[in-house]
């Protein structure tokens, strides 16, 4: 199982439009992809109310993880995107 933390760049969190473009991205790797705070329960990061009710705010780390081959790639890349700002 691939496993990767991030830290939560964008400055509201979790919530509306960070949430929405981390999903889409999930979504367009193909990958089946986890999400959890530290120490929380995992949720299905292609979902927008799974990904939202995690809470996760700015500075927060959370853990993706995947047990799809070759997910490598696609846990580094959903990694250097949740430690963006995408309110920027």
């Amino acid at each position: 199982m691939a496993q990767v933390t991030a830290t939560i760049a964008s400055k509201v969190g979790l919530h509306a439009r960070p949430a929405a473009t981390f999903v889409k991205a999930v979504a367009d790797s193909g990958v089946k992809v986890t999400i959890a705070k530290e120490g929380g329960a995992p949720v299905d990061a292609a979902s927008i109310l799974g990904v939202m009710t995690l809470g996760a705010a700015h500075g927060d780390v959370v853990v993706l993880e995947s047990s799809d081959a070759d997910a490598d790639k696609a846990l580094a890349d959903l990694k250097a995107l949740l430690e963006t700002d995408l309110d920027a």
